[in-house]
C-alpha cells in the first residue's frame, strides 16, 4: 500500500543508523592522537634534560668557587703573615681586559634576547660577538703576562706573582672552557636533541656570567693584596 514501509527497508534503516553511531573514527584520529603525545613526550625529554643540565652547572660552579676560594684564603693568608712578600705592580692592562669582559656579558644577554624574539640571525651574531670577546679577553691576559715577564717577574720571583699567575692561568683556562661552550651553542643543531636551543643558551650564560664576576673578585683581590 502506498505510504507503508517494509520489514526489510526497516531493518536496513536500522543498521545504517546503529553504524553511523558505532562505527571506525574517523581516518587519521589516532595519528593526530600519537602525534600530540610525542609532542608531550618531547616536552616531557626536554624538561628532563633541562634540569640534569641545570644541577650539572650548579655543581660545577660550586666546585669551581671552592677551588678558587681555598687559593684566596691561602693568598690572604701569606700576604698578611709573610715576612717575605713582594708587591707586584700589576699592568694597567688588566682593567681594559675587565671591561672587554663586562661587554661579553651584556652581548651574551643581547644575543638571548634576540632569540626570544625568534631572531636566530640576530642571536647568532650577538653570540659570536661574545665568543670574540671571550677570545679578546684571554689574548689580553696573555699580553699582561708578557709585561710582566718583560719587567723580571715570573711565577717563581715571589709569593705574591706565583698568586698572580696562578688566579690569571686557572681563571684563563675556565675561561676557554665557557668559549668551547659558547662555539658549541653556536654550531650544535639543537632540532632532534633532547634539549632547545634557548635552553642551552640560559645554561651556557649562567657559567660565562659566573666567569665575569669571579673575574671581577680576582682583580679586587689582587689590588687589594698589593
Amino acid at each position: 500500500m502506498p505510504g507503508t514501509t517494509s520489514a526489510p527497508e526497516i531493518e536496513l534503516i536500522i543498521e545504517d543508523i546503529g553504524g553511523g553511531g558505532g562505527g571506525k573514527p574517523p581516518a587519521g584520529g589516532d595519528d593526530g592522537d600519537d602525534g600530540g603525545g610525542d609532542n608531550d613526550n618531547r616536552r616531557r625529554k626536554q624538561s628532563s634534560s633541562s634540569k640534569r643540565y641545570s644541577t650539572a652547572i650548579t655543581i660545577a660552579l660550586v666546585s669551581i668557587l671552592m677551588f678558587f676560594m681555598a687559593l684566596a684564603s691561602a693568598f690572604l693568608v701569606l700576604r698578611h703573615g709573610s715576612d717575605v712578600w713582594v708587591t707586584v705592580h700589576l699592568p694597567r692592562l688588566l682593567w681594559s681586559n675587565t671591561l672587554v669582559l663586562l661587554a661579553s656579558s651584556f652581548t651574551l644577554e643581547a644575543a638571548r634576547r634576540r632569540l626570544s624574539l625568534a631572531d636566530p640571525s640576530g642571536f647568532r651574531k650577538f653570540w659570536l660577538f661574545t665568543t670574540g670577546l671571550g677570545l679578546l679577553f684571554v689574548a689580553g691576559q696573555l699580553i699582561a703576562w708578557r709585561q710582566l715577564v718583560a719587567q723580571g717577574v715570573y711565577i717563581a720571583s715571589n709569593q705574591a706573582s706565583s698568586f698572580f699567575y696562578i688566579f690569571t692561568g686557572a681563571h684563563a683556562v675556565h675561561l676557554l672552557g665557557g668559549v668551547g661552550a659558547l662555539l658549541y651553542v653556536s654550531f650544535r643543531k639543537f632540532e632532534k636533541t633532547s634539549v632547545s636551543l634557548s635552553v642551552a643558551a640560559e645554561i651556557a650564560s649562567y657559567y660565562w656570567h659566573f666567569m665575569d664576576g669571579l673575574w671581577v673578585f680576582l682583580l679586587v683581590l689582587l689590588y687589594l693584596g698589593k
